[in-house]
């Protein structure tokens, strides 16, 4: 195992100690990002998240997300038409007891990509449909990244790597704003097609305030 995979992993662990330190505070988001080619033009998402109150046993969040996206130039502009299903379970007010409710998602995204030397940027503008029981909602999402290779050049092989991003979530109807995600992160590139992340992503909705650690797998597969 090199330094830097054994630098990962400890970090890795550290977030780990904090989060099972702040369980009534914080929770945790274990999470895949897939994207695999299927030719040249065309390419197919595919994404899990689990999310829990604590570090993996008291669940609050699954979530299936899954798309079909076309390039409009090779690595840079996708579009892409997806669907996400998504069982939620809450705690009730003043008890141990949790609701649970599933939700439907049909979206609709647009994804640019550019980098500027080391740095990496990338824009994600989402229109969601949301089939809620008993109701249906319309949210825009812009999310803002940036990835800087701390070790390499690029984004290559062993490169250990900053990453942050930030979410704002708007709905079209009362109340406006729904929520905001700002996100830190230290992440390795496996290799070409694995990368791994560790950070936490602090949350603020309307009322309330949350920070969520998060260990993330992507999986890029290309043509």
């Amino acid at each position: 195992m090199t330094k830097l995979v054994r630098f990962f992993l400890i970090v890795c662990i550290g977030f780990t100690s904090i989060s099972f330190s702040q369980q009534s505070e914080a929770g945790n988001w274990f999470i895949y990002f897939g994207n695999q080619a299927i030719n040249k033009k065309w390419n197919w998402h595919n994404e899990v998240q689990y999310r829990s109150f604590n570090f993996i046993d008291d669940a609050n969040q699954l979530l299936l997300r899954t798309g079909i996206g076309y390039n409009l130039s090779e690595n840079n502009n996708n579009l892409l038409l997806g669907y996400g299903f998504i069982n939620t379970q809450r705690y009730v007010a003043n008890s141990d007891e949790k609701d649970s409710f599933n939700e439907h998602r049909i979206y609709q995204q647009f994804t640019t990509r550019q980098n500027f030397g080391r740095v990496y940027l990338q824009h994600r503008y989402r229109l969601e449909e949301r089939f809620l029981p008993d109701d249906f909602q319309l949210r825009f999402r812009y999310f803002l990244a940036v990835n800087l290779p701390l070790n390499k050049k690029t984004m290559e092989k062993d490169a250990i790597y900053l990453s942050t991003y930030n979410e704002m979530f708007i709905n079209t109807e009362s109340p406006i704003f729904d929520r905001n995600r700002l996100y830190g992160a230290l992440g390795y590139v496996i290799n070409k097609n694995f990368k791994v992340e560790a950070g936490i992503m602090a949350q603020t909705l309307e009322k309330t305030n949350r920070n969520q650690f998060q260990i993330v797998i992507f999986n890029t597969l290309p043509f």
